[in-house]
């Protein structure tokens, strides 16, 4: 049977969210001209800004030694700055939402990016472990506005025709951030971590100065917090976004503390340590790509399934792939890959479920990835703290739960969503009209 290609199936979606919202966008304050030009300028800061969030989500993890040094806390302590800024990202991104819907998106964001420039600021010149997480919190709270507020902004300044290009560009910011952010990120510290976050509030900025100057206002139907957490009394949509918190859960149970797992293959180098996180990146890239390929010919439910258990078995295996530099790379690439094809058929597998409602179930998927990462960094922060586990067995404990979220996704798996409406060229020809 044929199947629509997912690029075109996401420009759909836009489409049947207006109609069936039967609100019109308010693009009365896009000047005319601006409507048929190209947008990629408009995009650009938009990109910018959600590369700036995804290099602020994972940068951490890479100077986790670093940090604890200079704090004088332990390890594990320094890795709850990961659990908390994620926890607090996660939780705040539909309050925030909710309070600011009412607000033109060009707004919420340069609201939401001045908290978010303002915290890294306040990161980098901190001195104590106390101020530095606090620092953290304000950090956070910013971030969870900005990826919902870019993409909902995408979507409604580009055409029709190109949404789905338009929405794949700016959270393409995201995913060049796990690839390129977070192991420039580190290399930049290796000196001093602080540079790192206060070339991270750079690149804020001037996210920033860029929507500052060239984006538009645009209105959009407001949504309060209800609105937002609807969804959640679906059990479908609660078991989905399960598995989606678990898989990260596991992944990040090691991945918070990577740099002391890997410190006997490094030798404590900043630099392989880079190169490590490089080749982890690019197979998370390179897993993104993949996975958008393999959604278009094969049910979503089933993509997911092969690279959680590739993941299982890479983490379980940490120990004994890690001992030379030549196989850890082999691994760090081949475990990236792995998790970077998940949120693809997830994302598919949520937007299925109700298509309208699709901005709403992918920033609550958004949440439920940060939940995860929080709770992953907690676990391997506890596993160390309580059962006196070294960074570098953490993989067992990470495929264990990686092994619970395959098993957990077998289990929804056998209740099949709806497919989500393929468009007919009707309904291209008026969208495009």
């Amino acid at each position: 049977m044929f199947r629509t290609p997912a690029r075109y199936q996401l420009m759909d979606i836009w489409t049947s969210i207006h109609i069936s919202l039967r609100v019109p966008l308010d693009t009365s304050e896009i000047p005319l001209e601006g409507r048929h030009r190209p947008v990629l300028k408009r995009l650009l800061p938009l990109a910018l800004a959600t590369f700036a969030v995804g290099t602020d989500s994972y940068v951490i993890a890479g100077l986790l030694p670093a940090i604890a040094t200079d704090l004088q806390v332990s390890t594990p302590a320094a890795g709850q700055l990961v659990t908390v800024f994620a926890l607090v990202m996660a939780l705040s991104a539909p309050v925030m939402g909710a309070l600011t819907s009412g607000l033109d998106r060009r707004s919420a964001l340069l609201i939401a990016l001045s908290i978010f420039v303002v915290g890294n600021a306040v990161t980098a010149l901190g001195t104590s472990y106390g101020v530095v997480m606090i620092a953290r919190v304000v950090t956070a709270a910013g971030a969870g506005m900005i990826n919902s507020a870019a993409s909902s902004t995408a979507g409604a300044i580009a055409p029709p025709e190109r949404r789905g290009r338009a929405l794949a560009f700016v959270l393409g910011g995201l995913t060049l951030a796990t690839a390129l952010g977070l192991p420039l990120g580190t290399l930049i510290g290796r000196t001093d971590w602080h540079i790192t976050l206060w070339a991270v509030a750079g690149i804020g900025l001037a996210a920033l100065l860029g929507i500052a100057a060239g984006l538009p206002k645009v209105t959009l139907p407001a949504a309060t917090l209800g609105d937002r957490l609807r969804p959640l009394k679906q059990g479908r949509v609660l078991a989905l976004l399960a598995v989606t918190t678990l898989v990260f859960l596991g992944a990040y149970t090691l991945y918070t503390y990577i740099g002391p797992a890997l410190q006997d293959t490094t030798g404590g180098s900043e630099s392989l340590l880079t190169v490590i996180l490089l080749a982890w990146g690019i197979g998370v890239l390179a897993g993104n790509i993949i996975a958008g390929r393999l959604v278009d010919r094969h049910d979503p439910a089933q993509v997911l399934t092969g690279p959680l258990i590739i993941a299982a078995i890479a983490l379980g295996l940490t120990s004994v792939a890690t001992a030379t530099l030549v196989s850890t790379l082999a691994w760090a690439a081949i475990w990236g890959a792995a998790l970077g094809v998940v949120v693809v058929p997830q994302q598919h597998r949520l937007i299925a479920l109700s298509p309208a409602a699709a901005p709403v179930l992918l920033g609550l998927n958004s949440s439920a990835i940060y939940v995860g990462i929080a709770l992953g960094g907690g676990l391997g922060g506890l596993a160390q703290e309580w059962f006196a586990m070294v960074p570098a067995a953490l993989g067992l404990p990470a495929a264990g739960v990686t092994t619970l979220a395959l098993l957990y996704h077998l289990t929804t798996a056998r209740h099949r969503a709806p497919a989500a409406p393929q468009p007919t060229p009707s309904t291209t020809e008026k969208a495009q009209a």
